[in-house]
């Protein structure tokens, strides 16, 4: 079962998060497969690993929208989607051109002559027109221009940029299971705030969130991927103080649908699908995230550019 945890660590301005995605993320996988689109081990790591970093992320702001985590580069993998709802429904895709080495990293898959980015986009929930999405981009490299070898990184350098707090983030996926481990330090509130804590409290706060970070660097991908939520948090943090929250539940769902699909091939414009009707006899369109088929029929196609009152009963054909 996915589980979504988080924590606080009780006299520090630190806490935590760790998801574990087990059949959502299983079932990405199998909806790729079904769809005759392997993606190759590495491509599929990173995916994983985009997914559980997403719903860490859209956990960590409670974001009222989608959170769109985007890599995209030079390399191989032009794009890798990761996309997390508010209620931590999530889904992830990836475009990928050429061949993907066996044992490639992020910077063999995206960043190969250095014009890898990713991105973050926070996309509120009832947008009003005019309204534009908040977007983040940052180079995949550190401050001293070194490339980022990781996802976690990366996104660790965007959340101390963005943010101005200091995070340690840890991700892994196989088949079976994305997982990530995500500790930060929060904003000191009242008369300890910045530029008003005393050079004690400062030290004692820095010292806090340096020893759970530290803590949280010891966790290993093998023990991120195959322990359970209950004995990582007590390996890492034994010693600590952790105040739990009730888990919540990610899942995999796609939110593709025929009329989503049909005002695309309206924004097509009608000359360009007329040619593709004669071209095929049909236009047939599948999503990228969950895989599933829309199959437009002449019909079909037709009835797209006719006022809905003018419409005579048509096919809905949807495989």
């Amino acid at each position: 079962m996915s589980e979504m945890h988080k924590f606080l660590f009780e006299g520090l301005p630190v806490r935590g998060m760790l998801v574990r995605l087990t059949e959502g993320w299983q079932e990405v996988l199998k909806r790729r497969r079904e769809a005759g689109d392997e993606f190759p081990e590495p491509v599929r790591r990173l995916m994983g690993e985009m997914a559980a970093a997403g719903v860490l992320m859209q956990s960590n702001i409670s974001f009222n929208g989608a959170i769109v985590l985007q890599v995209f580069g030079d390399g191989p993998v032009k794009l890798a989607v990761a996309e997390v709802q508010s209620d931590l429904a999530f889904r992830v895709t990836a475009k990928v051109v050429g061949d993907v080495p066996d044992d490639a990293q992020l910077e063999a898959l995206v960043n190969v002559k250095g014009g890898g980015r990713c991105s973050i986009t926070l996309d509120p929930q009832g947008r009003v027109p005019g309204q534009q999405p908040y977007q983040g981009v940052v180079a995949l490299h550190g401050d001293q221009r070194e490339p980022l070898q990781k996802l976690s990184e990366v996104l660790e350098h965007y959340m101390l940029q963005s943010e101005q707090l200091d995070t340690k983030l840890i991700v892994a996926a196989d088949d079976n299971i994305a997982a990530g481990l995500l500790i930060q330090r929060l904003p000191v509130e009242g008369s300890r705030n910045l530029g008003t804590a005393s050079n004690e409290d400062e030290i004692g706060i820095n010292e806090g969130y340096n020893r759970i970070a530290h803590l949280a660097a010891t966790l290993t991908s093998e023990e991120l991927l195959t322990l359970d939520a209950d004995t990582v948090l007590r390996r890492l943090f034994w010693e600590e103080d952790v105040r739990r929250f009730e888990p919540a539940m990610p899942r995999f769902a796609c939110t593709c649908s025929r009329d989503r699909v049909s005002d695309m091939l309206r924004n097509l414009g009608q000359e360009e699908v007329d040619s593709i009707i004669e071209e095929q006899s049909k236009v047939e369109v599948g999503c990228d995230f969950c895989g599933r088929q829309y199959v437009f029929d002449p019909i079909d196609a037709g009835e797209l550019f006719v006022p809905a009152r003018d419409q005579p009963p048509g096919s809905t054909s949807l495989n």
